[in-house]
Order: C-alpha cells, then sequence, then structure tokens
C-alpha cells in the first residue's frame, strides 16, 4: 500500500473516532442526542421535577430552561431559518401605570421576574432581552403556552383531512372513551375547555388532578399513570357538554393524544412537519414526551429559543402561512380559534365577551378594571395570549402586526388577573401604541 493511501486511511480513520467522540460528548453535555447543538447554559445541578410547583425562583429559572433536560424528550428540527431583521424604529419609552404609579419597561421586567422578552413588529425585532445568563440558544420551557401550539396543529390536523371536523365527538377517534365521563363530549368543547368533566387545577393543592399530573410525569410509565388519572375523571350528571368552562389540563392531554392518534405520529413530528421546517425556524425545538417517538404531553412541554417562540407567534399572526407562503391552516382558523366561548365561568364583568377560545386565552384588560392605563381599544384588544403557569406567554395581534413573547418565574402559578396578568396586557397595550406612532 502507497504511503499516500495509508496517510488517507489514518487521516479518515482519525476524522471518524473525531466524530464519534464530538457526537458523544453532546450526548453526554445535554442528555439529548438528537439535538444539534447543545442549548447554553447548561446548568449543572437540576432542581427535583416532584417540586415543580414549589420550586423557588432561583429553581424555576434552572427548571425552566433546562426543562429539555429533566424529562424524556421527543426533538423536532429545523430547516432554513428565515432571518428576523431589527426594525428601524426600535423600542424605547413605553410605560404603563396602576393603581396611580407609573412603569417603565425596565421596571416591568423586575417587577415580572422576567428572564426573556421579545417584540416584533410587521416581522422584525423592536426588543429583545435575556435574564439571568439566558442566551440566544437557550430553551425554555412553554408550560400551557403548548396548549396554544397543539390547538394550532389540530388546525392543520383539519387542513389535511386528518380531522374531519371539530364538532366530532371525542370517541370517533378514541373509541375506548365509551362509558367515560369524556363520551359525549365533541373536539370542540374539548378544545374550548367546556367538556364539563370534574377536574381540579389548583396549583397549591399537593392533591388536585394537576399536581398528581406533575407526580404522573416524575414517575416511570408515565402515559399509562396520566391516561389512568384522565379516564377516571367523573362529571356532574346536571352539567352538559358546552354549558361550563373550566381550564382542563387533563383534556389538553387528551386533545394531544387525539391529535397524535388522527395524524399518526407525536406531536413533536407533527410540529416538525407543518410548522417548524416550513416556516424558518432557526433552532431544533425538544418536546415533554411521555413515550419517546410515540407519545407527547399535549397540555405543555414546549421548548424552544425565545425567537423561535416569536416565529411561532408570526406564523399565527398571518394565518398559518409557511416561510414559501403554502397555507398550513384552514381559512380563518385564526379568527375561530380568538371567538371567546361563552359558557358559563368564561363570561363575566371583567370579559364580558368571554375569557377563553381555542386553547387561547383572552387577557385584554378587564373592562371593570380602574386606575390603569393604557386600557386598550379595539386594536389591541383583538389580541390572542397563549399563557403558561409562572409568566409564559406569546401575545399575537394581526390588526397590529404585533407580537410580544415572555419568559418569566413569577412568585405564583397563576396570580389574580388584577397582578401580573393585567401588567402584561396594560405593557402590551403601551407597545403597540409606542410601535403605532
Amino acid at each position: 500500500m502507497s504511503n499516500c493511501k495509508t496517510k488517507l486511511l489514518i487521516l479518515s480513520f482519525a476524522l471518524l473516532i473525531a466524530t464519534n467522540v464530538n457526537a458523544k460528548n453532546t450526548e453526554n453535555t445535554c442528555g439529548v442526542p438528537d439535538l444539534a447543538t447543545c442549548p447554553t447554559p447548561l446548568d449543572k445541578n437540576l432542581p427535583d421535577v416532584k417540586n415543580m410547583l414549589t420550586w423557588n425562583k432561583s429553581e424555576r429559572l434552572i427548571g425552566f430552561r433546562n426543562d429539555y433536560r429533566a424529562y424524556p424528550g421527543d426533538v423536532f428540527k429545523h430547516d432554513k431559518a428565515t432571518a428576523l431583521p431589527h426594525t428601524e424604529k426600535p423600542l424605547t419609552n413605553v410605560s404603563y401605570s396602576v393603581n396611580g404609579k407609573s412603569y417603565n419597561l425596565a421596571d416591568y421586567l423586575k417587577r415580572e421576574n422576567v428572564k426573556g422578552f421579545l417584540v416584533i413588529k410587521n416581522g422584525a425585532i423592536a426588543y429583545e432581552y435575556y435574564g439571568d445568563g439566558n442566551t440566544k440558544d437557550t430553551l425554555w420551557t412553554s408550560r400551557s403556552v403548548g396548549k396554544s401550539i397543539v390547538s394550532t396543529l389540530v388546525g392543520a390536523a383539519i387542513k389535511d383531512g386528518k380531522i374531519k371536523s371539530l364538532d366530532d365527538k371525542l370517541t370517533v377517534y378514541k373509541p375506548d372513551l365509551k362509558g367515560t365521563a369524556w363520551e359525549n363530549v365533541t373536539l370542540k368543547q374539548l378544545i374550548q375547555h367546556t367538556s364539563g368533566v370534574n377536574w381540579n387545577e389548583d396549583y397549591k393543592n399537593p392533591n388536585s388532578d394537576f399536581s398528581r399530573l406533575t407526580q404522573c410525569e416524575a414517575s416511570k410509565d408515565t402515559y399509562q399513570c396520566v391516561a389512568k388519572l384522565v379516564y377516571g375523571v367523573s362529571r356532574d350528571a346536571k352539567v352538559k357538554p358546552g354549558e361550563v368552562w373550566s381550564y382542563t389540563t387533563g383534556g389538553a392531554w387528551l386533545l394531544g393524544d387525539i391529535l397524535e392518534r388522527a395524524t399518526g405520529m407525536p406531536i413533536a413530528q407533527y410540529l416538525q412537519q407543518k410548522i417548524w421546517m416550513p416556516s424558518g425556524m432557526a433552532n431544533d425545538g425538544v418536546w415533554h414526551s411521555y413515550q419517546p417517538g410515540k407519545h407527547d404531553i399535549g397540555g405543555h412541554g414546549f421548548n424552544a429559543t425565545l425567537e423561535d417562540w416569536g416565529r411561532f407567534g408570526l406564523f399565527v399572526l398571518r394565518n398559518g402561512e409557511s416561510a414559501n407562503g403554502a397555507a398550513t391552516l384552514p381559512d380563518g382558523w385564526v379568527q375561530q380559534a380568538s371567538q371567546w366561548n361563552k359558557a358559563k365561568n368564561s363570561v363575566s364583568a371583567a370579559h364580558p365577551e368571554g375569557i377563553y377560545g381555542y386553547q387561547w386565552w383572552n387577557n385584554s384588560v378587564p373592562l371593570n378594571a380602574k386606575n390603569v392605563a393604557p386600557k386598550g381599544d379595539a386594536n389591541t384588544n383583538a389580541t390572542l395570549w397563549a399563557i403558561g403557569i409562572f409568566g409564559q406567554m406569546i401575545a399575537v395581534n394581526q390588526k397590529e402586526n404585533l407580537v410580544m413573547v415572555q419568559w418569566s418565574t413569577w412568585d405564583e402559578a397563576e396570580p389574580a388577573f388584577d397582578a401580573e396578568p393585567l401588567e402584561a396586557s396594560l405593557m402590551f397595550n403601551s407597545i403597540a401604541n409606542a410601535l403605532r406612532k
């Protein structure tokens, strides 16, 4: 064998070893071998997920940006990234007032314990902020913001003909629900959280259904544990489906399960196929999986970068139009998603128009709020809010061509509407007004 061939073989063998070492290092460092690159920061000591609802602020910071490592997960891949330019009119002076006191953007970031904040106006970044070590490639967990992503994927499945209609009963897709409290519930009632089943979402009660679901997620056989919990719920015989709104993560899990059965793939794979690759996302993401490659959680579990959260907001703002102009969602889907339901508990003096759509929130300033500004107008009030516990948010407003993203570690999982959620809506109004001029 010639010296030249020998050198080539040695070089090839060395490159192969180096590639394998790098792959192993990536796997050992991230714990998620399918990720192309490791997010930063990569914290060493992670808090116990069994105690997620009672973590302190420091634990929430570490836990939320390492959620993709704390649980099994399915990776959804990106393809060709669409750059987000910076606007010629960056966000500068914005403020809002509560009870006679005025607060600027710096005050807001502190008051809301914000760890990431992004504003996109007319497709360009008007403001971007990372706090406490977070970076452009940090993967932050969504909590219930993931519900809005799942509901959007349901729209894609209808467009694809995988789901026939929201008027279908759940048993069309899951016949094993016959004889359960879910038997006569439709997909529309499920996606609007008006199923009428008994479900305790109390985040402070260690014995609530949601707390039990969290404990299932921290144990083995997660899918079976959660399925037993959700299938075992009861209902009041006097409450018919569609009559009462009640926020139900168990129902959201069921919606995700139905989506997977209808499409024949886990949520992460369908997200990759319908939104992530066609829409110019810049990074891979990870979805919390109950059975990797088979079942992902429909109630939360989406982990992605701040800018890709913003790109998802742009996807919704543009009615599901992909980077090449193809339509991913049915005509009018986004408008339907924000037709707030009028069931009992959704309508109140604060929000007489209703508070919940297709797993999107109406977080406009309450009609009966006093001593606050700016209250908003017909344009700013037409905003869809994806909201997760402890302050995770994507706000999408088509009339203003505006997207706002927030990562937070609020003191409470679900503060009263006149606290952090109110200030978020006031800040959104102020930003909209400032960028409108």
